[in-house]
């Protein structure tokens, strides 16, 4: 269940409240000790319907089989076991009062940086994990990061794992200009995507995603052909292409970012697209949530008249941005994690409100005079999302990116949907 901290709560107060643990409310919601509750934060209660104490000799794979579990459902139901093995005496969580009643693909995207321990807290909630990312220089040899760790992980928890192909270049921006020279010679395509099919065979990876942006619209037929070949490629050796489109709301809507992103024609040739409904709130602009649900929903219910609802991912931002007010056209907003916003709300003596109409939290402060404002992402927010998805009947959700914690949003996955398997099952 999710509750709406009042004036005065405190972790013990909340958890006596509800008869779960202190310390799997902290954990679950990420509140280190400490740290004050805040008036209108939202907590995840996760109230356990059945329980198993484990025995000296136990094993994962033991419980889980005797309990009717997965293993990688025993991890979502007892997210500290992705960091510390079993314990006698320790007691699991088997059920949940509100189990998931929804079937999503869930993907997460991550970069070679993320830190361990966060990857490990999100893997078991996805169906796969995006490697962010590859690219290619103009002569079509590869960008090639340290996946190794973020392969090896993927493993472990049973996911999928996806080889992210952009064509960011040395500056650390998308380019036109190298997506347009790949494009249009029929010899580097080639040669990039047998560099491509080499790597996912050598690694194991299960598909291809292509991550094109600011796309000229004279390059689109282009485009649309390097997707096609790589399709045929993917599937001649049994595995799949998956495609990152801007949030449009209709077909000729203009704008670089839009430009080649046909929803129609794309959509025909993929066999799984992410439509990106995040950045509404960005750095540059003027306060506002990252993902307001009703822009969201617009997005969605646009693509559905072009896309098979099987094939569409909605995008789900794991982070949020701090404004200085008044907001002045060109300044830049800060970067944070949803976690980060939390403690700073604490820190500062702030009230989040969750807006009804955004279906996101926001909160206000000052600090040395200046005002502030905050949009970010809960449990809340989450919710609204994956409920969205399940209304609309689409294949799932892809959280970008996995790089800042968010304990709280898997806890929430963790009774709101149940993820494919890996793969994209």
């Amino acid at each position: 269940m999710l509750y709406t901290v009042q004036p005065g709560d405190t972790i013990p107060s909340v958890a006596r409240a509800f008869s779960v643990s202190e310390a799997r409310l902290r954990s679950d919601n990420g509140v280190p000790v400490g740290q004050p509750l805040v008036p209108g934060q939202c907590l995840v209660v996760l109230r356990p319907r059945s329980t198993y104490t484990v025995r000296a000799g136990d094993t994962l794979f033991g419980v889980a089989a005797e309990n009717g579990l997965t293993v990688r459902r025993l991890y979502q139901l007892n997210p500290t076991l992705t960091s510390s093995g079993l314990q006698a005496g320790q007691v699991l969580t088997t059920a949940l009062e509100e189990e998931p009643d929804g079937l999503l693909t869930l993907n997460g995207y991550a970069y070679p940086h993320v830190q361990p321990q966060v990857l490990r807290r999100a893997l078991p909630f996805l169906t796969d994990l995006s490697v962010f990312s590859y690219g290619f220089r103009p002569d079509g040899t590869l960008v090639v990061p340290d996946d190794s760790f973020l392969l090896a992980q993927a493993e472990a928890f049973g996911c999928g794992k996806v080889l992210v192909l952009t064509s960011i270049d040395e500056s650390g921006t998308f380019s036109p200009e190298r997506a347009a020279a790949l494009f249009r010679d029929p010899a580097l395509r080639t040669r990039v995507l047998d560099s491509l099919l080499a790597v996912m065979e050598e690694k194991g990876y299960d598909g291809l995603d292509m991550d094109f942006e600011y796309i000229e619209a004279a390059d689109a037929p282009y485009y649309f052909d390097f997707l096609a070949q790589a399709r045929d490629a993917l599937h001649a050796r049994g595995r799949f292409l998956h495609v990152d489109l801007a949030p449009k709301t209709y077909a000729a809507q203009p704008g670089l970012l839009y430009a080649a992103h046909d929803y129609g024609t794309i959509g025909a040739i993929a066999d799984f697209v992410l439509l990106m409904t995040y950045e509404w709130g960005y750095a540059y602009g003027p306060p506002m949530a990252v993902a307001p649900l009703p822009n969201v929903e617009a997005v969605l219910r646009y693509g559905l008249t072009e896309i098979p609802a099987r094939k569409i991912l909605m995008g789900v931002p794991n982070y949020g941005y701090d404004w200085r007010l008044p907001y002045e056209a060109g300044a830049r907003a800060a970067t944070l994690g949803n976690q980060q916003a939390v403690a700073l709300a604490a820190a500062v003596g702030a009230e989040i409100v969750f807006d009804r109409e955004a279906q996101a939290p926001r909160f206000q402060y000052v600090r040395d005079g200046v005002r502030h404002q905050v949009w970010f992402e809960d449990a809340r927010s989450v919710r609204a999302k994956l409920d969205l998805a399940k209304a609309l009947g689409i294949a799932g959700a892809a959280w970008w990116s996995l790089l800042r914690p968010f304990p709280q949003g898997w806890a929430e996955v963790s009774q709101t949907a149940e993820s494919r398997s890996g793969a994209r099952g």
